[in-house]
């Protein structure tokens, strides 16, 4: 695989999108909606998919590291890095296999990924509270990827009809089957 200095460029403008897009899903309360601790959209999910569908998976991996090593350091939380990078290591393989099966669409993806992340964080609090008492909280946790995973896949669905109808990443979609 060639990496060109345009596909480095691009990772890391995509990067500095999910950080910002992670930052500014804290701003929304969606707590007072859905009155469960550490329920959130998972907005930067959107750059995930777009960068598994248009880079290929590799992109997609390094793209997730960054953002979660990056984000924890601004957010001062090594706990955070556990939590994040082990939820969306398992969300983007998950999302990598079922991309690459050509079964489900952008939205049963999404769902998917936003599913195994929640389990990626389950095994992560299981591990640091070294008790499975936390995994009851994990049903709550799946209902709540549903509809979370189907609004990032409406958003996913949205960007990549507005990028393919501009034409911009034509050269990258070559590059990426080379």
């Amino acid at each position: 695989m060639k990496i060109t200095v345009r596909k480095i460029a691009l990772c890391a403008v995509l990067t500095a999108l999910a950080l910002g897009l992670s930052y500014a899903e804290r701003m929304i309360p969606l707590g007072l909606i859905i009155p469960l601790p550490g329920i959130k959209l998972g907005l930067a999910n959107v750059v995930t998919l777009f960068a598994l569908c248009f880079l290929g998976a590799g992109s997609a991996f390094a793209i997730l590291i960054a953002r979660c090593f990056l984000g924890s350091l601004f957010a001062g939380s090594l706990s955070g890095l556990l939590f994040s990078l082990t939820g969306g290591m398992l969300a983007m393989a998950v999302m990598a296999l079922l991309r690459k099966s050509g079964r489900l669409s952008v939205y049963g993806v999404s769902v998917c990924g936003a599913a195994a992340h929640n389990i990626g964080q389950m095994c992560a609090a299981v591990a640091v509270m070294q008790t499975t008492a936390v995994l009851s909280y994990l049903p709550l946790l799946l209902c709540t990827a549903v509809p979370a995973g189907l609004i990032t896949g409406a958003a996913s669905a949205g960007v990549f009809r507005a990028v393919r109808a501009s034409g911009i990443l034509k050269n990258l979609e070559k590059e990426k089957g080379e």
